[in-house]
């Protein structure tokens, strides 16, 4: 074990597919403690003790798509749907300046639609003012749409993959979503000049860890330079929630080797620790930076508006304002040794641009 990460550590793309899927699926307490610990020690050598912090505002709940594991899934009909208007959104986006955050992600439905898409360009071109390094999170668009956003000021952009298995994909999602349509999306928007993310959802019904190892060889093939991951967590309102039988400390256990893994593969991509680890555990995002994640994404959606958007159950912090996050966050973070870099975007080290 210890050859194996000494191997990781060298250099990027050091290990084979079957070593990372081995170092996934450590068992003993003290080898997944190496691990992580090996993996932060390679953030730091990148980062330092410095964490990137996006501050995530929700557009609106209302989606095309019909996914099988999300809450806001154009079937449900107990969701009170909602869209911010620009006002609503450039309030929120003076809150993230506020805050002191240089980095804002505007994240909602899919929806793709002449309309939708100019709304974006106006909101983009209204938030130009603050000079964030914005992240939109919209779903799969057109090459165009995508070339409109980036050129109204958009600089990266995050489309999860889920899953990189195209048949686990399948029992996802309904016929109607198409995952090589997805995947080019991914190319689409590296053409498109985006710091590309993407990620998966590990603890999926059906899914093995040779799957999750695919993943994380995923990410490289995409070109993907940030990386948004985390546990699959049921919404009751959804057809997958009946399957969905792994315990809470399991799934923190492997979405935290998965965030660890993928950082002694990749090296200097940004990984998110995301909100998803703090519904299975109130220090789920410190641990895992502490696994080797340096971004962070706190919610400064107004909290009348945060109950609305419930991709899986058990969101944290419906409630909390943005002001007590932050207090908070800085507080938690410093506790393990990090803090929050105030003084830049956070741009990932691969990016070809600003």
């Amino acid at each position: 074990m210890n050859e194996l990460i000494d191997k990781a550590l060298k250099k990027p793309l050091n290990l084979t597919l079957n070593e990372i899927e081995r170092l996934l699926t450590l068992s003993n307490v003290e080898d997944r403690m190496l691990l992580r610990e090996s993996a932060r020690s390679l953030k730091r050598r990148y980062f330092g003790n410095r964490i990137s912090i996006r501050g995530i505002i929700e557009l609106g709940n209302i989606c095309a798509k019909d996914c099988f594991y999300c809450g806001i899934r154009k079937s449900n009909k107990n969701v009170e749907r909602y869209r911010l208007s620009i006002n609503e959104i450039e309030r929120m986006a003076e809150m993230n300046a506020t805050l002191g955050y240089k980095s804002l992600v505007l994240q909602g439905g899919e929806i793709e639609s002449e309309e939708n898409t100019r709304f974006i360009e106006s909101v983009l071109l209204r938030l130009s003012k603050f000079n964030f390094g914005i992240t939109l999170s919209l779903g799969e668009q057109t090459k165009d749409v995508y070339k409109r956003w980036k050129d109204a000021g958009a600089a990266r952009y995050l489309l999860r993959i889920e899953t990189s298995n195209k048949e686990l994909y399948s029992k996802l999602h309904p016929v109607s979503c198409d995952w090589s349509r997805r995947v080019q999306c991914l190319y689409d928007l590296n053409e498109c000049g985006y710091q590309t993310g993407t990620g998966t959802m590990s603890s999926l019904p059906g899914q093995t860890m040779r799957d999750l190892a695919r993943d994380i060889a995923f990410f490289n093939e995409v070109g993907a330079v940030m990386i948004g991951m985390g546990p699959y967590l049921s919404h009751p309102q959804t057809p997958l929630a009946k399957l969905d039988n792994i315990t809470a400390s399991e799934k923190l256990e492997r979405a935290l080797d998965m965030i660890a893994v993928t950082r002694l593969y990749l090296h200097d991509v940004n990984i998110a620790s995301t909100t998803a680890l703090e519904a299975l555990a109130r220090d789920g995002r410190e641990r895992g930076v502490l696994a080797g994640a340096n971004v962070v994404m706190p919610n400064v959606t107004d909290v009348s508006k945060r109950s609305a958007y419930q991709l899986y159950s058990g969101k944290p912090g419906l409630d909390e304002s943005s002001y007590a996050a932050k207090g908070r966050l800085d507080a938690s973070l410093a506790e393990i040794g990090e803090e929050i870099d105030y003084l830049t975007r956070g741009d990932s080290p691969k990016a070809k641009f600003i």
